[in-house]
């Protein structure tokens, strides 16, 4: 992809980050996000890739692994360069990241409601594995 550089977020990134998964619509009131951040890149069982277009965080992907199975989290493209391959292109590198450490399995998160991204992964051949999730909040 022309004038696109992925790489791993640099301290300098944080608020760009931030201001986009506001503006992609993937931040939440109950998270944090410069927490998540922080948590993400504590160790080298996860990372924020991003994706740099024009000197610019135009996408982003959180991803991790747990010693079973690789996650993703926060995709977000900006949504000025919605259309235009960044999406996929964050996404294969966050399937590299894993696969270079030698996880075989990626997983991710998709609310009920948001049928757009549902058609979007399974474009890039992902699919519904009819599972639930449950979550319990251990801390306040």
């Amino acid at each position: 992809m022309t004038g696109t550089t992925i790489r791993a977020m640099r301290d300098d990134d944080a608020a760009s980050v931030v201001a986009l998964w506001h503006a992609a619509g993937v931040a939440r009131p109950w998270n944090d996000p410069a927490r998540d951040l922080a948590f993400a890149r504590r160790d080298p069982h996860s990372t924020v890739l991003v994706a740099e277009r024009d000197g610019r965080v135009a996408a982003t992907a959180m991803v991790g692994e747990d010693g079973h199975r690789g996650w993703a989290y926060y995709v977000a493209v900006d949504p000025a360069h919605r259309g235009s391959g960044l999406g996929g292109a964050i996404m294969a590198a966050a399937e590299d990241w894993l696969r270079a450490r030698g996880v075989w399995k990626l997983q991710l998160l998709v609310r009920e409601d948001n049928t757009a991204v549902k058609g979007f992964y399974e474009h890039l051949g992902y699919r519904d594995t009819r599972t639930t999730c449950f979550q319990k909040v251990i801390e306040p």
